[in-house]
């Protein structure tokens, strides 16, 4: 097996020691083996994005255009292949790896216009003849640190504006899923970056981001991960003055109002709360419904419920892939043995299943009966675990939506304007859905919380150059 090396100043090198890269849907299948760089190795890392970002950020916009959209086309073109390894590693349906690779495709290709429109403002100073100009320029070096659930995606979303407004990137993936950060980086390896502008870091976070987060040659970190180790990132670059720009999960709820069509409802709920195994900050956790209907819908839910096919990642016809890892798969399970001592009633699911192949597998779970107070309600789990909490009026759902220290997403289903408008406007969360499920986002609109889930300017987009640029003030007496 071939080792996989990271990739510093443009070369290929060996890691001080490897890991191997398990496939949760078959724990005896090694995906890949993949060296792991230690400090002094992201050290050099850092050094060789700082040397070649004075020269990068001075490429034209059309230089840096072509390279970009070069890394897009080559992603939708093997959306089929790197879609097989990111499900392989990962553990999502294909279908799901293979969209996760041709959204990565689109972002590049997004940015790479992107990198031709980087605006400057004039303005009529109040002095006479003095001449006012705001232009933005590259940040410098900044630190990448992705998660797992979204191991192609994600780094797209970082690295593409990064490069595209002029930065040097220093990249660190997550241990669990480091196949598809390799694949990615391979790609731009190829596309004509000049050396040292990317560098691939795949390691421990205790290791490699520490070191990144100590580094005062690093101007910015995006992170995307736990609240906890969000808080360590948000302290260290305050310490030293680095820009910071964090997602950090979410509590999502789904209000479900008595005068929804619930079929839509049920459909809505499934998907944002079981599809990716629940794996996604945006998952609807918490399902609000009003008393009218909550009887009938949890029936249907149920009936639904019963008919998603938990499998292999790359079997035909699988709804639910298997949990990442045994790490994960236990702190699902602790949730739902919480969830039970706390007086929630399970519904359905929460049992580890067999499959034709040994792996992480768990069945969808539902709790009823629950009240947002339960510790089910208020913290996030990152797992097929959903509850149901009964609201007598769109008003007790709303506050209740509300009441959550995060503010990620949320959702409504109704067919009245006037609540849908409503919930519009008082939501407490960065993004809002209607009659859509809260997970799921177009990559060329801004993505990002409120509250706990986000701090920092908001990710893709337009709005993605408030983090990677800084904007100089020159004045010029005419």
């Amino acid at each position: 097996m071939d080792l996989k090396k990271n990739y510093i100043n443009g070369e290929w090198v060996a890691g001080q020691s490897v890991r191997d890269n398990i496939n949760p849907s078959d724990i005896t299948e090694i995906v890949g083996q993949y060296a792991q760089a230690d400090a002094a190795q992201t050290r050099d890392a850092i050094a060789a994005a700082k040397a070649a970002q004075p020269a990068w950020t001075a490429t034209t916009p059309q230089q840096r255009a072509d390279i970009l959209e070069k890394v897009g086309l080559e992603l939708v073109a093997r959306k089929d292949e790197l879609g097989k390894l990111l499900s392989r590693e990962e553990g999502k349906p294909l279908a799901f790896g293979i969209g996760e690779v041709l959204r990565a495709g689109q972002i590049f290709k997004f940015f790479a216009q992107e990198a031709l429109r980087i605006e400057g403002v004039a303005l009529a100073s109040v002095r006479p003849g003095v001449d006012v100009m705001m232009t933005r320029e590259a940040v410098g070096v900044v630190g990448l640190i992705c998660p797992w659930n979204f191991p192609i995606a994600i780094p797209a979303w970082k690295m593409a504006p990064a490069l595209a407004y002029g930065n040097a990137v220093v990249f660190k993936p997550a241990d669990l899923v480091p196949g598809s950060a390799w694949a990615l980086t391979e790609i731009i390896s190829r596309a004509g970056l000049p050396k040292g502008v990317l560098n691939l870091v795949m390691g421990r976070g205790s290791v490699v981001g520490q070191t990144m987060l100590d580094s005062r040659d690093v101007k910015a970190i995006s992170f995307t991960g736990s609240v906890e180790t969000g808080g360590r990132v948000a302290m260290a670059c305050a310490s030293r003055g680095a820009k910071f720009q964090l997602e950090m999960g979410g509590k999502n709820p789904l209000v479900v109002l008595d005068d929804a069509n619930i079929d839509l409802a049920v459909a809505t709920a499934i998907d944002g709360a079981y599809y990716q195994t629940g794996q996604r900050c945006t998952a609807s956790t918490r399902v609000i419904v009003q008393q009218g209907i909550h009887d009938q819908f949890i029936e249907k839910m149920v009936a639904a419920m019963k008919l998603l096919k938990v499998d292999n990642a790359l079997k035909e016809g699988t709804h639910v892939g298997p949990v990442v890892d045994a790490d994960q798969m236990a702190q699902d399970e602790k949730y739902i043995d919480i969830a039970r001592k706390e007086g929630g009633e399970l519904a359905f699911g929460g049992e580890r299943l067999n499959r034709e192949t040994k792996g992480h597998y768990l069945s969808p779970a539902l709790f009823i009966n629950t009240t947002n107070d339960q510790r089910i309600n208020r913290e996030e789990v990152f797992g097929p675990v959903a509850s149901v909490i009964k609201v007598a009026s769109y008003e007790e759902g709303l506050a209740v939506a509300n009441d959550t220290e995060f503010g990620l997403s949320s959702g409504i289903v109704t067919t009245s304007l006037k609540y849908a408008t409503d919930f519009r406007k008082k939501s407490e969360a960065g993004m809002v859905m209607v009659n859509l499920p809260t997970a799921g986002v177009d990559y060329h609109v801004p993505f990002g919380g409120r509250k706990g889930s986000s701090m920092g300017s908001r990710e893709q987009g337009r709005f993605a150059v408030d983090f990677y640029t800084s904007v100089k003030t020159a004045y010029v007496l005419a």
